[in-house]
């Protein structure tokens, strides 16, 4: 379990969590202790002084974890005096929200998703160049500001130490296919991951997007032995707490654990992985549009990204960030070629096809 929170950051975490797809509630006021095994953020940023208030509402959409969401919704409520009701859910099923809601948009901002796959529902996202644009790293920006970069998200095999002996830890995408791993890998199902759609993407890539990579993809639902699950959270939730001994996870998941003392540990594989970042955009025809464009400048200042990097183990996408210890150095992870333009127009047919693979159908 995490070391206890220290007050400033207690001072900003909600008194209730955020539940699961299509639950909405303003942020209330303090943090509620996490279960065991699921360590929460603790604190040591002090927040630069409050901007003027002015007031409003907006309506946001994001998959993220309570953890991440709660203290940074509620400063901003605190800083701008701007109202934030927050519907939360999984990726895709958020996304066809926005889809089935474009006639008559109920959301003003979609915060979080992989932005691959915010790049595939383009058509619903209004452009927007934030103000901090000069100040985020080149390779993580959209050229066309359909969507800002918030963090880049490196994708790893996660593993429980208790259930995996020292030394037969995988090393590589290839090694999940090792018979001894059938049943025990956590997996999620990409129509409703955005970060597992990503994970398949890279895996695609790691082996090539034809039929090499295709074919990979078969032998590793195989091996997945019919447990596709239905979120990410359950991915890295289920290796730390011994439902399975891998997990294919998010690196800032995985770090959270090891850093609130959990029993697991991280691969990057050899083949390489990807760190695509996750994005925010603004909802076409949003009836806060002011409002909106406000979050997305404070999702991208300097002190909230230095909150992220320091508490949630997430890696900023801006030029000015700090080098946090204890986290593998960016020059030091092996990358695929992730083509971004690829994931994006080719995301249905994927999804669909690995949902055949899964039904047996291919």
């Amino acid at each position: 379990m995490r070391k206890a929170v220290s007050g400033i950051i207690a001072s900003l975490l909600l008194a209730v969590t955020i539940t699961g797809c299509g639950s909405q509630q303003a942020a209330p006021e303090k943090k509620q202790e996490g279960a065991a095994g699921n360590p929460q953020p603790a604190a040591q940023q002090q927040a630069p002084a409050a901007a003027p208030k002015k007031g409003g509402k907006l309506t946001l959409y994001s998959p993220n974890a309570a953890e991440v969401n709660n203290p940074i919704i509620k400063e901003f409520q605190d800083r701008t005096g701007i109202e934030v009701q927050l519907i939360s859910g999984g990726t895709g099923d958020l996304l066809k929200r926005v889809q089935a809601e474009a006639a008559n948009p109920l959301g003003d901002i979609f915060w979080a998703g992989g932005a691959d796959s915010l790049e595939a529902y383009k058509k619903y996202f209004e452009p927007y160049k934030t103000k901090e644009f000069d100040n985020l790293s080149p390779e993580y920006v959209d050229k066309n500001n359909i969507w800002t970069p918030f963090a880049a998200l490196p994708m790893i095999i996660m593993y429980n130490k208790e259930l995996v002996k020292p030394g037969e830890e995988p090393k590589s995408w290839n090694d999940l296919l090792d018979p001894k791993w059938k049943g025990k890998i956590a997996f999620a199902d990409p129509a409703k991951s955005g970060s597992s759609f990503t994970q398949l993407v890279t895996m695609l890539f790691a082996f090539g997007k034809d039929d090499k990579g295709w074919d990979y993809v078969k032998k590793f639902v195989k091996n997945l032995d019919g447990k596709v699950l239905s979120g990410s959270g359950l991915v890295y939730k289920g290796v730390a707490e011994k439902e399975f001994s891998l997990g294919v996870t998010l690196e800032e998941a995985a770090l959270r654990y090891v850093d609130g003392g959990a029993k697991v540990g991280i691969i990057y594989p050899s083949e390489g992985t990807s760190a695509v970042p996750d994005g925010m955009a603004l909802i076409k025809g949003g009836k806060n549009v002011e409002q909106a464009k406000q979050f997305i400048d404070f999702l991208v200042s300097k002190d909230v990204q230095s909150l992220i990097q320091k508490e949630f183990k997430r890696r900023s996408v801006r030029k000015d960030a700090e080098v946090v210890q204890g986290v593998a150095q960016s020059k030091d992870i092996k990358l695929v070629n992730y083509d971004f333009d690829w994931a994006a127009n080719n995301k249905d047919e994927t999804i669909k096809r690995f949902g055949k693979i899964v039904t047996g159908q291919e």
